[in-house]
């Protein structure tokens, strides 16, 4: 089946036992998230709320939150779609006819690339005045700053070079016709908007809510700057793009799209957004953005709203993340012949840690590849890039720390990089935008180093912690590489203590972690540690000193990963929400 639109999309789930409907009346303050949430969780198929309290339309959510439904929306998996691209690329360059004959199906998708305009759009069927009231738009969490749009695909155009660039950029509701517009450092709809400030011209946008999965995909994906997600949705869904001219503006707008809001962002306008509970599961803290105004609402009939939810992960986009660096990411190779492979990891909020797998022509290449791609588009948002030699897997965390315990000496294998650009929603610099990076290079080495040490038995390493600090409520150690333990206050005396005894040995890595974190849980156990640390200050080493002005770290490795004093609350939900799900949990599904 062809799919064209998110409608397209929810006939095909239906007919292939992968949605439910919900007939029960909700509400989309805090009860629909609660319930996607559970039902995610629980390996449920996608939901459809038909009755949604004070709204006109349904709802859809947890559309892609499963590898099964990614696989249906792409025709493939998104790893097999990733090695075409790349094997046609590769051969491809410099261009050879026989190519497109030896992989007619990539062929054919590249052909597709090029959108199509058309003067009957669905997503223009009905015209109306902006209420924004109308619309099922979700409250996340209990200390959100009000009600936001979480999958807006917002179309802007450089004033400049007219390049068109899709992004998704939350959008929190002001009123029935405004909201906000949170760019985020380094995203193509920022840079749009800081060109039409600059040459003083009236801001025109676009935002679809409810696009087939193609142009959803293309949206998230992280594509180089300049590239332009509408063709990219065109070779994800192997037919070209519909777009249609604005009702009320002059850029083109998805012609198959359930709802497209039209309006301008005033230059000079801010206003105090947030806050919201983000991908790194915390509330990120208000901040002024800019602000959307809304001229019309277009939609199709009888149209369907679609919502997602971010937050402590697992959650939904970690299907759509996963699926975009599948197919992307391979491409990599094209700039970076010694790269075999690379993983953003969900659990980290994607651009918490980055594991990079080399082939090493020379010695620290490696390295050389880390501060290259730390300056490369959306990846130079990244805090943490491990690098690993190329028999390594990097989506395996656990043969991850298994070369961390063979070949990483913090001596010679270890930087950081303090006051430099980072992701918008991380705080643990406490400056936004600001913050601090590090680079581990675990990949083998002739270079002679440091002999390694035994490894204490688990029997040893209880009897040492209770020693060493009472305030160590529990532990773990992982592939006798990574010790964390958990401490119910600042972790950062805990975790010099521990790096700088001598009598532990063994793990090349210290974490100390909030109570709040399941540290037998390696998913959580990753996000406890890798969305709560700032490089710069909460890294510690055995011995540290100056040679000249070049630090240089010998021993074990301490991070304090707690959660400090002036961080934002991680998210969770109300226990009277919470109690009401549980109560009407069998009547949503009757």
């Amino acid at each position: 089946m062809k799919i064209y639109s998110l409608q397209d999309f929810i006939t095909y789930l239906e007919k292939n036992g992968e949605l439910l409907r919900i007939k029960t009346e909700v509400d989309a303050r805090l009860e629909v998230v609660e319930i996607s949430i559970r039902a995610m969780r629980e390996g449920m198929p996608a939901l459809l709320f038909e009755n949604v309290r004070g709204a006109r339309f349904p709802l859809a959510m947890n559309v892609l939150a499963s590898e099964k439904r990614i696989e249906l929306a792409l025709g493939k998996h998104p790893d097999q779609l990733g090695e075409e691209l790349i094997t046609f690329m590769e051969e491809a360059l410099p261009p050879k006819p026989k190519v497109f004959f030896k992989h007619p199906g990539i062929a054919r998708r590249l052909l597709c690339t090029i959108p199509k305009t058309t003067s009957r759009p669905l997503s223009q069927q009905v015209v109306s005045s902006p209420n924004l009231n109308e619309l099922p738009i979700i409250t996340s969490w209990p200390e959100d700053g009000g009600r936001f749009i979480t999958l807006p695909q917002v179309f802007t155009y450089d004033p400049h070079t007219k390049k068109r660039n899709v992004g998704m950029y939350r959008m929190q509701v002001f009123d029935e016709q405004t909201t906000g517009m949170h760019w985020q450092i380094q995203k193509g709809g920022g840079f749009h908007y800081y060109r039409a400030k600059k040459m003083g011209k009236e801001f025109q946008i676009a935002v679809a809510l409810g696009t087939d999965p193609a142009l959803l995909l293309a949206t998230v994906a992280a594509l180089p700057e300049g590239m332009d997600e509408v063709m990219f949705s065109g070779f994800l869904r192997g037919k070209r793009t519909r777009m249609a001219r604005g009702k009320t503006i002059s850029i083109l707008v998805p012609a198959d799209a359930e709802f497209i809001l039209e309006g301008t962002v005033h230059l000079t306008e801010l206003r105090m957004e947030g806050p919201f509970g983000d991908h790194f599961g915390h509330y990120s803290n208000a901040s002024e953005f800019p602000v959307f105004h809304i001229n019309t609402i277009t939609h199709r009939r009888n149209p369907i709203y679609p919502a997602t939810v971010v937050g402590r992960p697992p959650m939904e986009d970690k299907y759509l993340g996963n699926a975009t660096q599948q197919v992307l990411g391979p491409l990599i190779r094209l700039i970076h012949p010694e790269i075999c492979n690379l993983w953003a990891y969900y659990e980290a909020g994607f651009h918490n840690l980055l594991v990079v797998s080399v082939e090493e022509r020379y010695r620290k290449e490696a390295m050389k590849t880390a501060l290259s791609i730390m300056g490369e588009g959306q990846l130079s948002l990244t805090k943490c890039i491990i690098t690993v030699s190329e028999d390594v897997n990097p989506r395996d965390f656990h043969a991850v720390l298994k070369a961390i315990h063979e070949y990483f000496d913090p001596a010679y294998d270890f930087i950081m990089i303090p006051k430099v650009p980072l992701d918008t929603l991380d705080f643990t610099s406490y400056k936004m935008n600001l913050g601090s990076k590090m680079i581990i290079d675990a990949t083998r080495d002739d270079m002679e180093k440091t002999a390694k040490e035994r490894t204490s038995k688990s029997q040893d390493i209880e009897r040492l912690l209770k020693t060493i600090d009472t305030r160590i409520t529990d532990w773990n150690i992982l592939d006798e590489t990574l010790l964390v333990v958990t401490v119910p206050d600042s972790g950062r005396e805990v975790v010099t203590k521990l790096t700088k005894s001598p009598e532990l040995i063994g793990p090349k890595i210290i974490a100390a972690i909030s109570p709040d974190v399941n540290i037998h849980n390696l998913e959580q156990t990753i996000w406890g540690i890798f969305t709560r640390f700032d490089a710069e200050r909460d890294i510690v080493f055995t011995q540290e000193k100056l040679v000249g002005i070049s630090p240089v770290f010998r021993g074990k490795m301490g991070i304090d990963a707690t959660w400090k004093p002036g961080y934002p609350s991680p998210l969770v939900m109300s226990d009277e929400i919470i109690d009401k799900v549980n109560r009407q949990w069998d009547t949503y599904w009757k």
